[in-house]
């Protein structure tokens, strides 16, 4: 650890809950130690920085950017509020792109998994970019706009290869006459509403006649909030109910002023939306995925359409044929362990000591109060149960393998048909 990293851990940890540091800071030791610091100054910034900072934010490094870990009050406080209330994240830091033309469904199931054909105009669904290998290059939230028009949201950290890789693919398709264009959208920022009370707040700023309650998890609409243009998708990385929205550069920060002058709203940073995402699961590029990892093995083979699994026609989809069919020999589980939090790296093995696995994100949850953690073990350890050891500083702590989500994730989700 860096001594800049050192200084600013210890002005932070006082602030991150009445409980033990050592517990306290899970998520928030993680990007520390994970992300490390730099000046500031350097940094690429969102629209709303000086908000940020005039809201009392404590900005870090992250892929590159200046974000806020927290604001005044605890990682604990916030991660709990956004599970009662409504949280606004600013997470502009993301890269969201569009490919539009006859073709851009065509080129793009090259690239995906995901049967964005079969999406309804409107809709969604998480998938990934895959390489030769059948690893995930990065996992991406891909929207049907339209029959020639999708749009897609790719994580910041990966925003620069994820761009050359489409840049590649899309010269190989122009030059066999396919008709698609990319745009990416750094005129536009984005911006995170989540939680149980999101729906009620985005509710007091749409025209009348918008009917939110026929608008389902992954659904995709234009529609002006308090007057200013924006895309709304109702989705998110927490585990509740929310929304994201695309709004354009110029109008960010009114958007964000209206947002945050409901009372049941509090501005969120880095720290609680680490704790929230692995509450419910979810997965952090760079931690839980990468191009060594297949979706078989990452627990996401379900985002493969099942129209897809006819032709495996994606790059890497022979391998991951024959992965669905013969299976995989490890498996990315939960864990619930006692004593400090896990990290990512901490080693996993059975009680008599043989190592099965390894730690990919933990931390100490503020809803459960206990510790839980992701990771990659040996399939024959992988249910739900398995009684694991995970060490942590050199100490062998009890571990038990545990279903994810941790916590109930209420998604706003369409309800299904009645049978006949």
């Amino acid at each position: 650890m860096s001594s800049a990293t050192r200084n600013v851990l210890s002005q932070l940890l006082p602030a991150l809950g009445r409980v033990g540091a050592q517990q306290a800071s899970g998520a928030a030791a993680s990007l520390l130690f994970n992300r490390g610091y730099a000046d500031l100054s350097s940094l690429k910034k969102t629209m709303l920085y000086d908000f940020h900072v005039a809201n009392g934010g404590k900005m870090v490094d992250f892929a590159g950017w200046a974000l806020p870990i927290q604001y005044k009050d605890s990682i604990m406080e916030s991660t709990t509020h956004c599970r009662s209330n409504a949280s606004l994240f600013d997470v502009s830091h993301m890269c969201g792109f569009s490919l539009k033309g006859k073709d851009a469904i065509k080129f793009l199931e090259g690239l995906v998994v995901g049967d964005i054909a079969g999406l309804k105009d409107g809709t969604g669904s998480l998938s990934a970019f895959t390489n030769e290998k059948g690893g995930i290059i990065d996992d991406t939230v891909i929207t049907k706009v339209n029959g020639s028009h999708i749009y897609t949201v790719v994580n910041a950290g990966c925003r620069d290869k994820d761009l050359a890789h489409l840049n590649k693919h899309l010269a190989a398709a122009k030059s066999k006459g396919l008709d698609v264009a990319m745009t990416v959208h750094d005129d536009r920022s984005l911006l995170a509403l989540q939680g149980p009370a999101a729906v009620e707040v985005v509710a007091g700023l749409v025209a009348p006649g918008v009917d939110l309650q026929t608008m389902y998890f992954s659904d995709f609409k234009p529609m002006d909030l308090g007057g200013i243009p924006c895309w709304v998708t109702r989705t998110g990385y927490t585990g509740e109910d929310g929304f994201e929205i695309s709004v354009p550069n110029s109008h960010a920060l009114a958007l964000a002023e209206k947002i945050t002058a409901n009372k049941r709203v509090r501005l969120a940073g880095l720290g609680p939306r680490d704790s929230l995402r692995l509450e419910a699961g979810l997965c952090l590029y760079g931690n839980d995925l990468n191009e060594d990892l297949t979706p078989v093995e990452a627990g996401l083979a379900w985002t493969i359409g099942k129209r897809r699994r006819e032709k495996f026609d994606f790059l890497g989809g022979d391998i991951i044929k024959k992965q669905l069919a013969e299976g995989v020999s490890k498996r990315r589980v939960g864990f619930v362990s006692t004593g400090a939090p896990a990290r990512q790296h901490s080693v996993v093995s059975t009680p008599d000591g043989k190592v099965v696995g390894e730690i990919t994100s933990g931390a100490y949850s503020p809803c459960l109060k206990k510790n839980i953690a992701m990771g990659y073990v040996d399939k024959d350890y992988a249910k739900a149960g398995t009684p694991l050891k995970v060490e942590v500083r050199g100490k062998i702590n009890d571990a038990v393998v545990t279903k994810m989500p941790f916590v109930p994730t209420p998604y706003y989700k369409r309800p299904e048909p009645a049978k006949k």
